[in-house]
């Protein structure tokens, strides 16, 4: 499916380029017309990024997610800066369908994993944000991909295999926000590897052309932020490229 996304500081729809806060482009202060459109244009599921609780988690956007889960009539899966089991219920409670857990996943395993045993694996996915150096080793980044884990992303997927793992967002660090297609190879290594997994992919999204060569891959989710705010193509135009596979 195709999963339309908003990254949000302060109530703003923004874009970082490669997670950087300086390399920030405003996209205004509509976030729930934006996904009320993607909705209705097809949408099954929407993605939020929290970008002012991923920097402060005293500052999470609870009210804002709240009132954007109430106001679209699909499920929406948020992340950002999740850190404690009270991050992910309030969030639950929030009305979001799903929450994403990036560094955390990484950083504090056996934690992450009581959290699959308490809310169930169908609440939550690993966002895994790879870099890939040119022996091809991919290594999972954290912080903001401000460091590098040391851990590689087949080590830690299959260390959450016994959890229940089923949802995991993987970006290749190296395409997000550039418009400049996806990495297609990742994605049909990942979905042949690991067919028990429901794989989103993220990053690089330009065109529809990028949609349509994801399609064999074995993804589960398209993640689609800048392309849609800057009008290369709409949310009903890259479902029928989708479904046409």
């Amino acid at each position: 499916m195709i999963i339309p996304a908003l990254d949000l500081i302060d109530g703003a729809v923004v874009r970082l380029h490669q997670g950087d806060y300086a390399r920030q482009r405003d996209y205004g202060n509509d976030p729930l017309p934006r996904l009320q459109e993607y909705a209705a244009q097809g949408a099954q599921l929407l993605h939020l990024v929290d970008l002012t609780g991923a920097k402060d988690p005293s500052r999470r956007q609870i009210p804002l997610i709240k009132a954007l889960a109430a106001g679209v009539s699909v499920p929406v899966q948020v992340g950002g800066g999740v850190r404690s089991e009270a991050d992910v219920a309030a969030l639950l409670e929030a009305g979001v369908a799903r929450v994403v857990i990036g560094s955390t996943a990484v950083k504090s395993p056996d934690v992450v994993k009581g959290w699959f045993k308490r809310f169930g694996a169908d609440a939550l996915v690993l966002a895994l944000d790879v870099r890939i150096d040119p022996q091809g080793h991919k290594q999972v980044a954290v912080s903001g991909w401000q460091e590098n884990s040391g851990t590689s992303l087949e080590a830690l997927v299959e260390s959450y295999l016994p959890a229940g793992l089923k949802h995991v967002l993987c970006t290749d660090i190296s395409r997000d926000g550039t418009l400049a297609g996806s990495n297609v190879a990742l994605y049909e290594e990942l979905c042949a590897n690991y067919p028990q997994v429901a794989f989103q992919s993220s990053g690089g999204i330009g065109d529809i052309g990028d949609v349509a060569a994801l399609r064999g891959t074995g993804v589960r989710g398209v993640i689609v932020g800048r392309a849609l705010l800057e009008g290369k193509f709409t949310v009903r135009e890259a479902i029928q490229c989708w479904q046409n596979a």
